[in-house]
């Protein structure tokens, strides 16, 4: 199913393996922290047998962690290359943030309502992220940021619910990664939305976390449909650039 990398790809470093619940959870953890963190790289194919090797495992609990992340979409399987990191495009984005819209603020509501945020857990990644942007560390801002809003959202009773948000933090600090950081000069506002959600939601009101949460995420998608419309208005023009005029067409 799967074949040997690159030289670049042998030399794949995973973080040691911690505690979990089963071997297979603790292998996908590892490749997760590998990927989000930016050590392994957007197409790098991910071979069982290496994988195996680095951490000390069987095969068969990276097969499962394979399917396990392939499920939750950071990894992709392709027909001649075997499994490998996915790699987002502008509009993977766009639809990972549409999805956070509907479902995040409606999660960050319901933890106001009940009072189960643990703030200080919430503010603790808050702060780490504060210094990241003063080191102008991508990873772990990017890291960072994940860990805040899952904090916001984790404690809601829907299990289904922060799952599926799990899944799409992951992929937003995939996104951040490797698509978005040049393009995305925004964080510093970002972290001061940031502090009044999680006001909201400390202080027990739902409507407002849900609002403010919204209002974040929506800037998000307003942001990144302008680049999507910049970035296509560009390669038009460029195309029109390489294309003969009608005059000197029939010049011709």
């Amino acid at each position: 199913m799967t074949q040997d990398v690159s030289p670049a790809a042998t030399a794949l470093s995973l973080p040691p393996l911690g505690r979990s619940t089963t071997r297979s959870d603790l292998v996908a953890v590892s490749i997760k922290t590998a990927i989000l963190s930016g050590r392994l790289k957007p197409d790098e194919v991910l071979v069982e047998r290496r994988i195996a090797e680095l951490l000390g495992v069987s095969k068969t609990p990276v097969r499962e962690a394979l399917i396990s992340l392939t499920s939750s979409g950071l990894l992709t399987s392709t027909r001649n290359r075997g499994i490998a990191v996915r790699r987002l495009e502008a509009e993977d984005v766009l639809r990972i943030y549409e999805m956070r819209v509907l479902l995040e603020p409606w999660a960050a509501a319901q933890v106001a309502q009940a009072g189960t945020v643990d703030a200080a857990e919430a503010r603790r990644a808050l702060e780490e992220a504060r210094r990241f942007i003063e080191a102008d560390d991508h990873v772990g801002l990017s890291l960072a940021n994940r860990d805040f809003h899952r904090r916001v959202y984790s404690t809601c009773e829907n299990s289904l619910v922060v799952a599926k948000l799990d899944d799409l933090q992951d992929l937003t600090a995939l996104a951040a990664v490797s698509l978005l950081w040049e393009q995305w000069p925004t964080w510093r506002p970002e972290m001061e939305e940031h502090y009044e959600i999680l006001d909201a939601v400390r202080h027990r009101q739902p409507r407002e976390a849900a609002r403010l949460l919204r209002r974040h995420i929506e800037s998000s998608i307003t942001r990144l449909t302008e680049q999507m419309r910049e970035a296509k208005r560009v390669s038009r023009e460029q195309g029109w650039q390489g294309q003969p005029s009608p005059v000197s067409a029939v010049d011709r």
